[in-house]
């Protein structure tokens, strides 16, 4: 919708919006609850749109004959559109409001958000659609200066599993120490990333409590100096990821950004995560709100001032704003893999759905890799709800341009698994999905942009299963070297889930694969073009 400059000098208040769809038959949903405190990180519910009441885009529905995804695109200056059921099959428009109760303020015109329906004949049509994406306009930044995919490392999962603190201490993580052990086995394993979270002050226990936190963005914590971790790391090849985690306190955020974004760029750091951990933004404001998107998309423009390529965590939700702004790298946006260390954890059918709904609408850095399922140096009863081979086949299933390695180092060491990962690339240049039922199961071939090399990755619920693959996505009169990581035989999650299988063989594009699949399984091969 296009509102036309009409000389009206006052303030436009938008109240409500009244777009609808209606459907002509019931369907089968998958969905997340809006206005929700955890926000967007839910687990999926699968049931009938006729029983909804107001959840998130995107929003898949399954009927009879087809599929369909609703969410938007190129959302700027406006608020979030919630969907919410008004009689039978019909839902409406409803826009994440200001604390005031104001949908949208605007002056003079206004664009809305592109309203979107992926419509297909089956469940992967969905995935291999790039609609969202193309509505957006043209890069407004240099696309050269940004965008460059990566794999990375990170002082993260020892966090979150309980083996060091954010915070500082005997047990703290962030330690000029620790950043210089791992800069050491991200250099000798070939990597050239590393992520370092709570290198500053303000981090304390209750820091992800929905109260006023205050960071700051240039001081260094204690036993942890920033410009000799960086100086270091670029000795070995290696560049550091910043980290901003506000609290959700804009207001402090936004009165440091501009000296937390300048230190970066003088120690030449180039990446930044940045989180908004809270069920409002200062307390009061909806991260979906008008006042929400305004504020991420101040932060990208900024971030692009200083050079910065940008990954949100607690995010708004995407609508493809990446291809205008190609610093805009990938955003969490769902339950990524921390809800494993200290929660029940994501069940075992978990990502077979996000790649229907969630990631419809772009990259998620869901941070996989994480092959010591059972968290043996984790909290009690705690663990990651798949095997290992899943945890491959996740490189492939899940896109983002920028995916972690997540476990801790001592756990790759000597893994023969630990190959796939340094193998796998993150920058895609074709993408097929080869068969995949929502909630069950799902197998994704790309080809890497920068080879010849396709990779595949398969996976499944907790139900164990053998699926067949026709390899005709291979190029045609090429012979491949099939390099599979599976489920070793026994394998799946309460069996031996650290168990993967490695075996290679020659391969055509005439040739079909029989994958076995344990409960919660997965596999993953690197296709390599001899």
């Amino acid at each position: 919708y296009i509102f036309p400059e009409q000389g009206v000098k006052d303030s436009l208040y938008i109240m409500d919006e009244v777009t609808a769809f209606n459907l002509k038959e019931d369907g089968q949903a998958w969905w997340i609850p809006a206005y929700e405190e955890q926000q967007m990180e839910y687990l999926f519910t699968k049931s009938a749109v006729s029983t909804l009441k107001v959840v998130h885009t995107p929003l898949t529905i399954e009927n009879k004959s087809t599929v369909i995804s609703f969410h938007e695109a190129d959302l700027d200056d406006f608020a979030a559109m919630t969907l919410r059921r008004t009689t039978g099959n019909n839902l409406k428009s409803d826009l994440h409001p200001w604390a005031d109760g104001v949908k949208v303020r605007a002056k003079g015109t206004f664009t809305s958000p592109w309203r979107t329906l992926q419509i297909g004949d089956k469940p992967a049509d969905l995935i291999e659609s790039y609609l969202i994406l193309n509505l957006n306009d043209e890069p407004a930044i240099p696309q050269a200066q940004y965008g460059h995919p990566f794999k990375y490392l990170g002082i993260w999962w020892a966090m979150h599993i309980g083996k060091y603190t954010f915070w500082e201490g005997e047990k703290q993580g962030a330690t000029t120490q620790h950043a210089k052990e791992y800069i050491d086995f991200t250099a000798k394993e070939g990597f050239h990333y590393l992520l370092i979270e709570g290198w500053n002050k303000g981090w304390t226990p209750d820091w992800y409590k929905n109260q006023v936190h205050v960071f700051s963005f240039t001081k260094d914590a204690d036993n942890f100096n920033l410009e000799e971790v960086v100086k270091y790391g670029r000795s070995k090849g290696v560049e550091i990821i910043g980290y901003h985690e506000t609290g959700s306190n804009i207001n402090n955020y936004l009165t440091e950004i501009d000296a937390a974004f300048a230190l970066y760029k003088r120690v030449g750091i180039k990446n930044v995560k940045i989180g908004q951990v809270g069920a409002m933004l200062n307390l009061k404001e909806y991260h979906q709100s008008q006042y929400g998107v305004r504020y991420y998309r101040y932060v990208l423009k900024k971030a692009a001032e200083y050079g910065l390529a940008v990954n949100f965590h607690e995010p708004v939700k995407d609508t493809g704003e990446r291809r205008t702004y190609p610093n805009m790298m990938a955003r969490e946006g769902a339950r990524g893999m921390e809800y494993n260390a200290w929660s029940e954890g994501n069940p075992a059918n978990y990502e077979t759905i996000i790649p229907f709904t969630r990631m419809l609408s772009g990259p998620m850095d869901f941070t996989p890799g994480v092959i010591d399922v059972e968290v043996k140096q984790g909290y009690p009863g705690r663990r990651v709800h798949t095997t290992a081979a899943k945890q491959l086949a996740l490189y492939v299933v899940l896109y983002s341009p920028i995916q972690m390695l997540a476990d801790l180092p001592e756990n790759y060491a000597g893994q023969p698994e630990f190959q796939f990962l340094k193998d796998v690339p993150t920058d895609w240049e074709d993408t097929k999905v080869l068969n995949g039922v929502i909630g069950e199961y799902l197998t994704t071939a790309r080809k890497d942009r920068n080879s010849g090399d396709w990779f595949l990755g398969s996976l499944t619920n907790e139900k164990a299963r053998n699926l067949e693959v026709s390899l005709s996505f291979l190029e045609k009169g090429v012979t491949y070297e099939a390099q599979i990581y599976a489920d070793a035989p026994g394998t799946d999650e309460t069996h031996n889930p650290g168990e993967v299988a490695v075996s290679k063989k020659t391969v055509t594009a005439k040739d079909k694969l029989t994958l076995t699949l344990g409960g919660s399984g997965g596999a993953a091969i690197r296709f390599k073009k001899l």
